[in-house]
C-alpha cells in the first residue's frame, strides 16, 4: 500500500508538504438553485512542524463502514456485528441517511453500487436509476411552451430506483433478514434525532421552497421553519413507509400503497406525468464496471448513463506526466488537472446517455489511444477556451456516498441521491420523503444522445468507485457532489497514489474545482473556458500563475464529500477515512 505516515511526511513528501497550510474543509450549503456556501479552514501543522489532518485514519480488523453521518455508520456497524454482510450494512446505513439527511438522499431517489465478493472474485455494478414516465415526451414539453425541463416540480420526476436497488442488492449479497435492516432507521424516524451541524445548514437553504407545498412543509418543516442544528426532528410518516417496505419489500413501493399514493399525488398536480404503470414497469440492471489502469492500479467506475468514466478519461490524460515531480498544489499540476477535466467533460456533454437507448462509444472513450489523441489539445502554458467536443452542463447535486467492507472482505461502494437538495422539493402525500428531480438532466434537443424519451434513463452524476490490485479490491471509495464527483475521485487518487498521502489526508487535502463554460441550455456563458475554484489550502501563488495563463476564478463553490476504506490484505487490517466537509465517521470493529 502506498501511504504516508504523518510523522514521516517531511522525509517522504517534501515537495507537496509545504503547500498543505492550511487544508480547507469547504462545506457547501446549497439547495442548488442558490450559490450560498460557507467554509471552515483547519491548519495542518502543529507547533513542532508536523503535518496534521482533520482526524486520524480509523483502523479495524473485522469490518468497517464509512458514511456522512455518525448514526448511519453506527447502524452499519451494528448490522456487521450481528453477522450481516457489507450489503446488509450498506442498506441499513442508507435507510438511516434517508432519515437524518433527507435533502441529500432517500427512497425518492436513485442508487448505484459496485460490489465485490470473495466467492465470485469479480466486481459487479448495479444501475438502480429510474426512467422517464411514459407521458414525458418532447412534444408534451413543447405543448407546455418549455425549451428545457424545469429544475423543480413534478415535470422533473423520473421513477425512483432506490428501493428496488436495495432489494436487488440484498437478494444477491444479503445475509440477514430484509426486515432487520430497517429497524435502526425506523427507530430514528419515530423517536427523533438531533439535527447535525452541516445538515442543519442544508435544511435552511431549502426552507423557502419546502414551504410552497403543504405536503413538503408538513413533512420537513416545524412551525414553518427548517429544524436548526441540535433540534430534535421526527418523521413518523417516513417511519410508516419504511415499516411497509420492511414488511412487504419493494413490492410496496412499486405496486402497493406507496405506489398508489405517488400516483394519486401526481394526478392531482397539473405538472404530474408519473403514473402507477411507470412504477410497476421499473427494473434495475446489473452492469459490468469499466476500468482503466493508473500506475499499477485498476480504477473501476460504472458505464453511462452515469458520469463515472469521466474520472477514467481524466486519469488516462494525466498518466504520462510526472505528477509527483510537479508537486501537490503546484501551478503545473493544477493547470494539467483543470485542462484534463475540460477535455473529459466536453465528451461527457456530448456522448454520455442511457446505453440501452443511445449509441455511446464506451470503449473508445476510456481507451489510452483516445487519451493520447485528446492530450494533443493540451497547452502547458495557456488555458483552453474552446473545448471541441460539446457544451458541458453545469450540474450541482445533493448526494450521499457510503462504503462498507465486512469480515469476509465483501465490499460495497454505494451512492444514492435525490439530485438537488430535497430533489423536486415535492413530497407525495403523507409518505415522508421527497421525490428526486433527476429528470431535469434530460435534454429537449432531439439531436442529443441524452434527449428525453419515455422509458429512458437520464444522464446521472452519482458514481461509486473501487480500486483493485492483482484482481483484489484495495480501496473502496467515492466523492459525492454533482460535477465535483469525478474531479474529486481523480484528486483523491492522485493524492494517494502520486503524492503518497494516507487515505484520510488524501480526502482532507484542499481541492480544485472547475465549472464548465456552458449553461444547462447549452448557451455559452462568460467567461469563456469556465471558472476555477480553489479551497484556501491551495498556495496563493498557484492562483496568481494560473490567472496569467488565462484561467478565470470564481468564489465559493462546493467541493464534495469523501468516504474511503483501504484493505491491507497483508496485515488483515482495514483503514477508514471520512472528511470533515461532512458530519460523517468511519467506524469498525
Amino acid at each position: 500500500m502506498q501511504s504516508c505516515n504523518h510523522r514521516s511526511l517531511s522525509a517522504k513528501c517534501p515537495v507537496w508538504l509545504a503547500f498543505l497550510l492550511p487544508i480547507v474543509l469547504g462545506i457547501a450549503i446549497k439547495d442548488l438553485g442558490t450559490k450560498t456556501c460557507w467554509a471552515q479552514d483547519i491548519g495542518t501543522y502543529d507547533r513542532s512542524g508536523h503535518a496534521k489532518q482533520s482526524r486520524s485514519v480509523t483502523y479495524a480488523q473485522h469490518g468497517m463502514a464509512a458514511t456522512s453521518d455518525l448514526r448511519a455508520t453506527q447502524a452499519a456497524v451494528e448490522i456487521l456485528r450481528a453477522g450481516g454482510s457489507a450489503v446488509d450494512a450498506a442498506i441499513a446505513a442508507n435507510a438511516v441517511l434517508g432519515v437524518v439527511e433527507p435533502m441529500s438522499c432517500g427512497i425518492g431517489g436513485d442508487l448505484f453500487a459496485i460490489c465485490w465478493s470473495p466467492n465470485d472474485k469479480q466486481l459487479i455494478g448495479l444501475n438502480a436509476s429510474g426512467r422517464a414516465p411514459n407521458l414525458a415526451t418532447i412534444e408534451e414539453f413543447q405543448r407546455r411552451g418549455l425549451n428545457e425541463i424545469p429544475t423543480y416540480g413534478a415535470l422533473a420526476w423520473s421513477v425512483p430506483g432506490c428501493v428496488a436497488g436495495w432489494q436487488d442488492l440484498h437478494a444477491k449479497y444479503g445475509r440477514l433478514r430484509w426486515s432487520d435492516l430497517f429497524q435502526p432507521a425506523i427507530r430514528l424516524a419515530e423517536e427523533g434525532f438531533p439535527v447535525s451541524p452541516i445538515i442543519g445548514g442544508y435544511w435552511r437553504a431549502s426552507e423557502a421552497r419546502l414551504s410552497e407545498t403543504p405536503e413538503a412543509a408538513d413533512t420537513f418543516l416545524v412551525n414553518g421553519k427548517a429544524p436548526r442544528e441540535g433540534d430534535i426532528f421526527r418523521n413518523p410518516r417516513l417511519a410508516a413507509t419504511y415499516q411497509r417496505i420492511a414488511s412487504l419489500g419493494a413490492q410496496d413501493f412499486y405496486h402497493g400503497e406507496t405506489a398508489v399514493e405517488i400516483d394519486r399525488y401526481s394526478r392531482s398536480r397539473e405538472d404530474g406525468l408519473l403514473r402507477l404503470s411507470d412504477l410497476q414497469q421499473h427494473t434495475n440492471q446489473w452492469v459490468a464496471p469499466v476500468s482503466t489502469r493508473y500506475r499499477g492500479y485498476d480504477v473501476w467506475e460504472l458505464p453511462p448513463n452515469g458520469q463515472g468514466i469521466t474520472a477514467l478519461q481524466m486519469l488516462n490524460i494525466l498518466e504520462p506526466y510526472d505528477i509527483k515531480k510537479m508537486g501537490w498544489g503546484s501551478t503545473q499540476y493544477a493547470h494539467l488537472f483543470v485542462e484534463s477535466k475540460k477535455l473529459a467533460f466536453a465528451d461527457r456533454a456530448k456522448f454520455y446517455a442511457d446505453m440501452d437507448m443511445a449509441e455511446v462509444p464506451l470503449k473508445e472513450l476510456v481507451s489510452k489511444k483516445y487519451a493520447d489523441q485528446r492530450r494533443q489539445l493540451f497547452d502547458p502554458n495557456v488555458a483552453l477556451k474552446d473545448v471541441p467536443a460539446g457544451d458541458p452542463k453545469l450540474v450541482h447535486g445533493d448526494t450521499i456516498y457510503l462504503c462498507v467492507v465486512d469480515d469476509q472482505r465483501n465490499c460495497c461502494s454505494l451512492i444514492q441521491s435525490n439530485y438537488h437538495g430535497f430533489g423536486s422539493q415535492l413530497v407525495a402525500g403523507n409518505l415522508g420523503f421527497a421525490i428526486q428531480n433527476r429528470g431535469a438532466l434530460f435534454s429537449l434537443d432531439r439531436q442529443h444522445l441524452n434527449r428525453l424519451e419515455p422509458g429512458k434513463r437520464p444522464f446521472h452524476t452519482i458514481i461509486p468507485a473501487m480500486v483493485t490490485e492483482h484482481g483484489k479490491p484495495v480501496f473502496v471509495f467515492g466523492v459525492m457532489g454533482g460535477d465535483m464527483q469525478p474531479q474529486g475521485h481523480v484528486q483523491v487518487l492522485v493524492n494517494w497514489i502520486d503524492f503518497g498521502m494516507n487515505i484520510q489526508m488524501a480526502g482532507d487535502a484542499a481541492r480544485i474545482r472547475h465549472e464548465g463554460s456552458a449553461t444547462p441550455t447549452g448557451l455559452a456563458a462568460e467567461p469563456e473556458g469556465g471558472k476555477v475554484f480553489f479551497e484556501s489550502g491551495i498556495p496563493p501563488g498557484t492562483k496568481d500563475e494560473l490567472e496569467k495563463m488565462g484561467h478565470h476564478f470564481g468564489r465559493g463553490g462546493s467541493y464534495g464529500g469523501y468516504q474511503g476504506i483501504l484493505i491491507d490484505w497483508d496485515r488483515g487490517i482495514l483503514h477508514g477515512a471520512t472528511e470533515a466537509r461532512k458530519d460523517g465517521a468511519a467506524l469498525g470493529y
